[in-house]
C-alpha cells in the first residue's frame, strides 16, 4: 500500500516536470519554433480551438513561422488570436497564409521572459508540494485505518520528502537551463 502511494506520487511529480517542459516550449527564445504558437487558443465556430488543430505550422527559416489554416475563413480569427497573445508578434496575412517574423530579442524582453520562466518554475514547485501534501494525507489515512504501522508511516513520510526534494531540484535545473537559453545571444 505504501509503495502504491509513493509510486503514484512519483508519477504525478514527473508529470509536473513534463508539463513544465511543455510550457517552456511556448516561451520564445531567439529562434522560431512551431511549439511557440501551437497552443494559442483561437475562437473557431464558437469554440476555442488550439491553433495546431486548425492549421499547419511550419518554420521554413530560423526567424520565420508560417501558418496555413485548413479553412481559409479562419485567417482573421487566427490573426486576432496571435495579436491578443502575450508573444508580442505581429502576423502578416496574405489571404492564404500567415507569416510571423520572429525578431531578435532585446535585452529588456529577455529579462521579461526570464521573469515569466521564474513564475512558471515557482508554479511547478507549488504543484509538487501540493502533490506531497496529498500523499502525506493518504499516508495519514492509511495509518488512522491501521493499514500501516507508525514506523511504516514515518519511513514513507521521509521517502515522500526525498521525492519532493528530488523533483524540486529537477524543476530548478530545468528553469535555470531555460533562463540561460533565453539570455543566450
Amino acid at each position: 500500500m505504501v509503495n502504491d502511494v509513493l509510486q503514484d506520487l512519483e508519477d504525478r511529480m514527473q508529470k509536473s516536470i513534463v508539463a513544465l517542459e511543455e510550457d517552456f516550449k511556448t516561451v520564445r527564445t531567439g529562434r522560431a519554433s512551431p511549439a511557440l504558437i501551437e497552443r494559442i487558443m483561437v475562437p473557431y465556430y464558437g469554440t476555442l480551438t488550439p491553433l495546431n488543430q486548425m492549421a499547419t505550422i511550419a518554420a521554413p527559416e530560423a526567424s520565420l513561422l508560417t501558418i496555413r489554416p485548413w479553412d481559409a475563413s479562419a485567417l482573421g480569427d487566427i490573426e486576432r488570436a496571435i495579436l491578443k497573445s502575450d508573444l508580442g508578434l505581429t502576423p502578416n496575412n496574405d489571404g492564404k497564409i500567415i507569416r510571423l517574423a520572429i525578431p531578435p530579442l532585446t535585452e529588456e524582453r529577455r529579462r521579461e521572459l526570464t521573469k515569466v520562466v521564474g513564475k512558471r518554475v515557482e508554479e511547478a514547485r507549488v504543484s509538487v508540494r501540493n502533490i506531497r501534501r496529498d500523499g502525506l494525507q493518504d499516508l495519514q489515512d492509511l495509518q488512522k485505518e491501521s493499514l500501516i504501522s507508525e514506523d511504516e508511516y514515518y519511513r514513507a513520510r521521509d521517502k515522500t520528502q526525498d521525492l519532493t526534494d528530488k523533483y524540486v531540484k529537477e524543476i530548478n535545473e530545468v528553469g535555470k537551463a531555460k533562463e540561460e537559453e533565453i539570455m543566450e545571444i
